[in-house]
């Protein structure tokens, strides 16, 4: 009976929080009347570690053309592709967790089987519930029949700006699109062009991860809108992109407590960055976390590169030897990051690193969403559209595909910015 079901405060599903009364979740449409009487309560607690040294980060110099071998701003030669074969360890501190506790699916529950007859068909022009297809849907965006959440704006989401493009998609098994992405052109004081990606992956185990991703990339958007026209090296302002994005989320966690009050236990938002600054010579990349960017030549006759390296606890296994690439990528710690933007990190650690390829190509910049599913750079290429300069939005489109198909386990956001810049006009076919 309806007086019997359980009390809860949240949603055994998803943990989304839930009022007297509700009878589903409002996130992910779980029936509440099936759930059994709620144990004592064991909140899992954020596992964070000790502060890294800090490092003085001198500006990395520009490489020789055919040479697309970087070195990041710590003067640090990017670590090769290949394997260094060794044994795992336990976890090192500095990690945090960028995985919520949430389930694999986000099944669309059915109505409520003791309705006798569901509510009348709505009239001609009402928006209809995508789960049960009969309940109306109210202003705040829920199935009145059913209760479920109907698709958000930042589901999915596309834009071109100029000759560059990016698609975000929420993916198959999360509940709602923590990435966000920003695009944008300028012009340098000599008159050429320069266009640029900013992509952010908000970190899930934290509080309000989409809104950090969100405040992250428009913040270093408008950082080099501002410093390139004046003349700013792009290396320079890709260092000051960052930091202005690791501003606005740390402003966040500033915000009433009233905000927090439905996840006390949650870490402050925060979110991973990464970006490219295409000119019609100088290729640059800035990043603080495991988003990364991939380097195609259009021709294909020279190889594919990765050019970020990820701040993470697979990586750190990786750079001092104890294991293999395959090894700590299969490991279940992983995607455990080291390095991210927000109020509670224990230092800003932005990383720099500026190419000079001598031949056209795509830069792809992308959330882990996609490289789960084509991590070595070979892999990225197979994927990424002959005529992916040509057609960046529809080579977003294809790579975003590319990570549904196999499986979307996590939200995807991918950019696709051709080198060198085009002239201006010029866009998707």
């Amino acid at each position: 009976m309806m007086s019997q079901m359980p009390q809860l405060s949240a949603c055994p599903s998803c943990e989304w929080p839930l009022e007297s009364g509700d009878r589903f979740c409002g996130a992910c449409g779980y029936d509440l009347s099936a759930v059994p009487a709620r144990p004592d309560d064991s909140p899992t607690i954020a596992m964070n570690g000790g502060p890294w040294p800090e490092v003085p980060h001198p500006p990395a110099e520009v490489h020789l053309p055919a040479d697309l071998q970087g070195t990041e701003s710590g003067e640090h030669a990017l670590p090769p592709s290949g394997p260094v074969v060794g044994s795992p360890v336990s976890p090192v501190s500095g990690v945090r967790f960028d995985r919520s506790p949430e389930p694999d699916e986000y099944v669309l529950q059915a109505p409520d089987p003791r309705v006798a007859a569901g509510p009348p068909t709505p009239a001609e022009g009402t928006k209809v519930c995508v789960a049960c297809r009969a309940g109306r849907v109210d202003d705040d965006g829920y199935c009145e029949n059913c209760g479920h959440a109907q698709p958000r704006e930042r589901d999915h989401m596309e834009q071109e700006a100029g000759p560059i493009a990016a698609v975000s998609d929420r993916g198959l098994r999360h509940h709602r699109n923590e990435d966000a992405f920003t695009l944008g052109t300028s012009v340098l004081p000599d008159g050429s062009p320069a266009t640029f990606a900013v992509v952010c992956d908000g970190v899930s185990s934290a509080t309000r991860p989409d809104d950090a991703s969100l405040a992250a990339s428009r913040a270093a958007a408008d950082a080099l809108l501002a410093a390139l026209p004046q003349g700013t090296h792009p290396q320079q302002a890709m260092h000051e992109a960052i930091v202005s994005a690791s501003r606005a989320v740390n402003s966040l966690a500033a915000e009433p407590a009233t905000a927090r009050e439905h996840q006390p236990h949650q870490n402050a938002p925060a979110c991973t960055i990464v970006g490219s600054i295409v000119t019609p010579s100088l290729l640059v990349v800035g990043w603080v976390g495991d988003s990364r960017v991939y380097w195609v030549p259009t021709d294909r006759s020279s190889p594919p590169a990765r050019l970020t390296e990820d701040d993470s606890w697979a990586a750190q296994m990786v750079a001092a030897g104890l294991m293999n690439e395959a090894e700590a990528y299969a490991d279940e710690r992983a995607h455990a990051i080291t390095g991210w933007l927000g109020a509670d990190a224990y230092e800003l650690d932005p990383h720099t690193a500026s190419f000079k390829p001598d031949r056209p190509g795509v830069v792809v910049v992308c959330t882990d969403g996609l490289w789960n599913y084509a991590e070595a750079a070979d892999e990225m290429a197979e994927a990424v559209p002959a005529d992916a300069a040509a057609r960046p939005l529809h080579t977003a489109r294809v790579l975003v595909g590319h990570a549904l198909d196999g499986g979307g386990h996590d939200n995807v956001t991918v950019a696709v910015v051709p080198f060198p810049t085009p002239p201006q006009g010029a866009g998707s076919a």
